[in-house]
């Protein structure tokens, strides 16, 4: 079927209590494994391209994001496609001509003022091209450029001022700095669900938790109970793609990419299928 809009899949799920799962694809092979995972467990996804993934692409858009296109028009359950992290406001409008029906634009790097004058721009933007705006309050743990770890004061996202800058900004949904890290290889994250649940309460908008490959299944389940609407996934699913790449090329006959790449593609989808049933309570839409 056609891609169907992040936004929707993520207010069906607020509005059910539960999450929509987004998955970060890097290669094509990413974006087959989590299609094929979805109509396995007959649950809605999010597959997420991120602006670092588009540069590994030569800074080309359009090939990855239409072949998620392609992928959707074949699917049995509902698909959406968001453009994760963008730094630029003008991957905004070409994110809108590639299909894509969603962005997260993070300014969360900069001073509160300048995310919040940065983020009026990308969601002024984003109602000019239809899509529907994510953005960051806080510092969530593990970017490059990280000004602290995810547990030091003052890096978590305080409710005051998540309210306040929902309200300055006119977001559609929030990503929250409330103890999870990207890029983290092992699962023990220890969010903070009291944080969440004072979040929740002051804003308007759904939340959304990043960095959720180093939250345990029951921290994750713990996690949308306090009102997170939407958890992004991505680190665990490279850790199992090259774990099983590695197993076949320990045999050093092996040149054909496709006995590799076929065992990677399947570990990703083995990943998302048992997620799924370990956390998530599926999301539907009317």
């Amino acid at each position: 079927m056609p891609l169907v809009s992040s936004g929707n899949l993520v207010a069906a799920a607020a509005d059910q209590g539960t999450a929509v799962l987004a998955f970060n694809a890097i290669t094509l092979e990413h974006a087959e494994a989590i299609v094929e995972a979805a109509q396995i467990a007959n649950t809605a996804v999010i597959i997420q391209i991120s602006h670092n993934a588009i540069r590994f692409h030569g800074g080309q858009m359009a090939p990855i994001a239409a072949s998620v296109v392609a992928l959707a028009s074949g699917s049995a359950v509902d698909i959406g496609l968001h453009l994760d992290h963008v730094e630029e406001t003008s991957m905004v409008a070409l994110a809108s001509q590639n299909g894509f029906s969603s962005v997260m634009f993070d300014a969360a790097r900069f001073p509160y003022d300048v995310n919040v004058s940065e983020t009026i721009l990308a969601r002024r933007l984003a109602r000019e091209c239809g899509l529907w705006l994510e953005a960051e309050i806080g510092y969530v743990g593990g970017k490059p450029d990280a000004p602290a770890s995810a547990h030091e004061v003052g890096v978590r996202t305080d409710p005051e001022e998540a309210a306040e800058f929902v309200l300055a900004t006119g977001v559609d949904a929030l990503a929250v700095a409330v103890g999870s890290s990207h890029a983290m290889t092992t699962r023990t994250a220890q969010l903070d669900f009291a944080l969440i649940e004072r979040i929740a309460r002051s804003v308007t908008v759904p939340l959304v938790l990043h960095g959720s490959s180093g939250a345990s299944a029951e921290q994750l389940r713990g996690a949308i109970k306090a009102g997170i609407a939407k958890i992004n996934i991505g680190t665990a699913l490279n850790q199992a793609f090259t774990s099983e790449v590695r197993v076949v090329l320990a045999d050093r006959t092996v040149s054909d990419p496709r006995h590799y790449l076929s065992k990677g593609r399947r570990a990703i989808t083995d990943y998302i299928v048992e997620l799924v049933n370990d956390v998530l309570t599926i999301p539907k839409v009317s």
